[in-house]
């Protein structure tokens, strides 16, 4: 099926359906999701009911028995009133599923599109994030969706984020890209000045009982895991009463930025390990790092420090897409310099790689842009001209932007990445030294 076309059966769902009614109804021969109980669904909730019954928490959450029975009508439902260990194990499975994949491509609003996940897949990610979309625009506007969201059977595993602060469009456009994905991500780390405004990302931060209710409408109505991003608060305690909300709503894997809202500038503030780690040793499903990764020698010490099951990267990704491969730039060789040799690859070969696979797979033309400034930002440092010459384009065109690369090239521009040798043992890339 050509992504573009998307199954929007599932849009036909209503938002929420009466609980009386569910038990009586009769399913759509055609529907992808039958409401009506079935003798083994009814089983499914006798046992649901008589948990609940016999449980001591039912004086402090009068409301659950509502939601178990709710979801309980859903069969595939990865949440269907899932309580204790037998909700863990799933959120482990699913992730065991997947290879429990380390190396991930972060979300990155008009960065992490298709060409770039499948550039960084090819060198050495293991998962990926796509870039953030706003939900209410997802559903509203079809060039939004068919721009903004492109993938394909070799991009997966696949987390697709969305920003939002309506449940029920957060469930409208969750349901569209569903099948396509492995995670529905909801963004609530997002510190930037237009997520103030649209009261989404990290700002939903000042109401937890939003930031929950979005988590328990996707866990008790998708058929995929839901999973979050955030970052922390400036009190611990603060955090781990947050993380443990999240997970009891629902979460079924966590990624934790550990910066708060207001640390946004990552050259000034250095994310908190220790606060991820503290996040680790607090929940029981999987949790992922992000924050300070330059090179594969931060990935090591954040998995060893933090205890994290993976490791998100960001805004060296974007300079460096080969950096999961063992890749880095030349001002990350700060000591032990003997033990790093030049590689058979330069920023230069990546943008050209890049530009090889919007050809085959589409996107809109700022993203493009946004990444050929990113990787060959030294080239144009050195030759302020050849940006000069970009910047005045109105109508940009593949033809011209290799016309460019020769340019640099024949000027003798090198952007060369370096790959760290054990000095004596074998190199990242196999050969001895």
């Amino acid at each position: 099926m050509d992504i573009k076309h998307f199954a929007f059966s599932l849009l036909s769902l209503p938002h929420s359906y009466n609980l009386r009614e569910s038990f009586s109804r009769t399913p759509h021969p055609h529907s992808p999701m039958a409401f009506s109980i079935s003798q083994t669904q009814k089983q499914i909730h006798t046992h649901a009911l008589d948990e609940l019954l016999c449980s001591d928490q039912r004086q402090e959450e009068p409301h659950k028995l509502q939601k178990c029975l709710i979801s309980a009508s859903v069969p595939d439902s990865p949440d269907r009133c899932l309580t204790g260990e037998v909700r863990f194990e799933r959120a482990w499975d699913h992730w065991a599923k997947l290879g429990r994949p380390k190396l991930i491509v972060a979300p990155m609003v008009d960065n992490s599109e298709l060409p770039f996940r499948m550039l960084c897949r090819k060198y050495g990610a293991e998962a990926a994030y796509t870039p953030m979309l706003h939900a209410k625009l997802f559903i509203e506007k079809g060039k939004h969706r068919n721009q903004d969201f492109t993938t394909c059977k070799e991009d997966r595993p696949l987390f697709v984020q969305f920003c939002a602060n309506d449940p029920d469009i957060l469930l409208e456009a969750a349901r569209i890209v569903e099948p396509y994905c492995d995670y529905v991500d909801i963004n609530l780390g997002c510190p930037q000045r237009i997520a103030k405004r649209g009261n989404y990302g990290a700002f939903l931060m000042d109401d937890l009982s939003l930031i929950e209710s979005l988590v328990e409408k996707l866990a008790l109505n998708l058929n995929v895991p839901v999973s979050c991003k955030i970052r922390v608060f400036p009190d611990l305690q603060d955090t781990i009463n947050y993380v443990r909300m999240l997970e009891d709503a629902g979460c079924s894997l966590l990624a934790v930025h550990g910066r708060t809202r207001d640390e946004k500038d990552w050259k000034l503030f250095q994310a908190d390990w220790k606060a991820i780690r503290a996040v680790k040793n607090a929940l029981r499903i999987p949790v992922l790092a992000n924050g300070n990764i330059r090179h594969m020698d931060d990935v090591y010490s954040c998995l060893e420090e933090t205890g994290a099951d993976g490791v998100l990267s960001a805004k060296s990704l974007l300079e460096n897409p080969a950096l999961f491969a063992g890749f880095r730039m030349g001002q990350w060789i700060t000591d032990d310099e003997e033990c790093h040799t030049q590689g058979k690859l330069d920023q230069v070969d990546l943008l050209v790689e890049y530009l090889k696979l919007c050809e085959r797979y589409p996107v809109p033309w700022r993203m493009i842009l946004a990444h050929v400034y990113e990787m060959l930002g030294e080239g144009f440092r050195l030759h302020p001209h050849i940006r000069d010459g970009l910047n005045s384009q109105s109508n940009l065109t593949f033809e011209y932007l290799y016309d460019m690369v020769d340019q640099l090239r024949d000027l003798g521009v090198r952007l060369p990445l370096y790959l760290k040798d054990t000095c004596g043992k074998v190199s990242v890339n196999g050969s001895s030294t």
